[in-house]
């Protein structure tokens, strides 16, 4: 006997196993879909970082020129009573070279000097003696003066007691009596003006010789004070730091054979021990700086040298800028931390200020930042391609940026995304 034969299923059984295929297959294309618009396939041409952890550290570089704490600036002297206008130097000790208080520093050309003594000398002499010669004259005229004043006070005392007789003479020889005594009296009184001119003449002419003898003096004593003060010492301990002038149409160390004028700087003596660094600090980094920051000073000229630096005064009252009145900046000081023979004082200096610190934290260059609607989110690498992923920032540095979530350690994460998508991906 033959085995029967087995049921065929049901036409309403083989639809549902149809529709029960078409939904698995309906959904495995919707997740394709899905993940086609939520990521995109390996592109070699594009750029990726690693998520780190590690202390975030941001900086704010100040850019200023590097001064001493303690410096003196040194002038050519001024030259009293002269009409001199520049100075030439003879020697000069060379820059960076150490002094000692009472140290000759620079010595300027004395010679007009000298000349200036020697002219006035001979001149001073001539005077002494022309003074001396005027007085002799004038005491001479004077004594003839004085007799010919007694001689004319006699005859008056004499027509005075010829006059004492007109009662006992002749009425004529009583009017000769009264005219010789009116003559006697007019010309006592005469001389006796012409004594009292002649006196004040005489002093007049002395006088104005004294007047030329003392300036001529003045002369003198100012040429010797004016030659001691050719040589110039310093004032303090420290290291020579020459200055620019500007010498045949540019700016130029001073040198042996200058010409400076009187009271010009060409000279400092600066403390190496203590040095600072002078900066403007624009008015939108103003509120980024606080004394508390540590800041470290490196030079351009040095770059292997590198100082810890404190902020020591920041000025209250801002100033205009240089280009543009709308432009606002305070002026910074920030003082060096330690010493080197190469520190010294005009060397352009930039101090690379602290201004934010997170220890331990998750950090990933800025560019692989993006920001969408005000939200920042980054594409991470998933599987073959980048996932769009929200995440929360904290801190920033104009090249990193801290993230406090939405990354993990060691996640892969595109470079360079903007708010854009990356390449074959649409915009979300």
């Amino acid at each position: 006997m033959s085995a029967p034969r087995p049921a065929k299923p049901r036409r309403g059984a083989r639809l549902a196993i149809l529709f029960v295929a078409l939904a698995v297959v309906a959904a495995v294309a919707a997740l394709w879909l899905w993940r086609a618009r939520s990521s995109t396939p390996a592109n070699e041409g594009i750029h990726t970082a690693t998520v780190v952890r590690k202390d975030f550290v941001s900086t704010l570089r100040l850019s200023g020129t590097v001064g001493a704490v303690q410096a003196i600036s040194i002038g050519a002297p001024r030259i009293a009573g002269s009409t001199i206008e520049q100075l030439t130097i003879t020697e000069l000790l060379p820059a960076g070279t150490k002094v000692h208080k009472g140290d000759v520093l620079v010595e300027f050309d004395a010679q007009p000097q000298i000349k200036a003594f020697l002219d006035k000398q001979a001149e001073y002499k001539d005077l002494v003696d022309q003074i001396s010669h005027k007085r002799a004259d004038a005491d001479a005229a004077q004594a003839k003066d004085q007799a010919d004043l007694q001689q004319a006070q006699d005859a008056l005392e004499k027509a005075q007691l010829e006059v004492q007789k007109n009662e006992v003479v002749s009425r004529i020889q009583a009017e000769k009596n009264n005219e010789a005594l009116e003559e006697a009296q007019a010309n006592l009184k005469q001389l006796r003006t012409t004594f009292d001119l002649k006196r004040q003449a005489a002093e007049a002419d002395i006088h104005d010789l004294e007047i030329q003898r003392d300036r001529a003096q003045e002369i003198m004593t100012h040429a010797q004070e004016n030659q001691q003060r050719m040589r110039v010492t310093s004032p303090i301990e420290g290291t020579v730091v020459l200055n620019s002038i500007w010498k045949g149409g540019s700016m130029g160390r001073v040198e042996e054979g200058d010409q400076v004028y009187p009271w010009f700087a060409f000279m400092q003596i600066v403390d190496p021990s203590a040095m600072e660094v002078h900066i403007k600090v624009n008015q939108e980094d103003l509120l980024a700086i606080d004394a508390a920051d540590p800041a470290t000073v490196h030079l351009d000229a040095y770059p292997d040298m590198v100082f810890p630096a404190k902020l020591t005064k920041l000025a209250p009252v801002s100033q205009t800028g240089d280009f543009s009145d709308k432009v606002r900046t305070f002026d910074a000081t920030y003082r060096i931390e330690g010493s080197d023979p190469r520190l010294t004082p005009d060397l352009s200096a930039a101090a690379d200020v602290q201004i934010a610190r997170v220890p331990n934290a998750l950090v990933v260059p800025r560019d692989c930042v993006a920001m969408d609607a005000g939200k920042a989110f980054a594409w991470v690498k998933s599987g073959t391609g980048f996932e769009k992923r929200a995440i929360q920032i904290g801190a920033e540095s104009d090249l990193e940026t801290v993230v406090l979530s939405g990354l993990k350690e060691n996640d892969v994460v595109m470079k360079g995304t903007a708010s854009a998508a990356p390449p074959g991906q649409a915009k979300q």
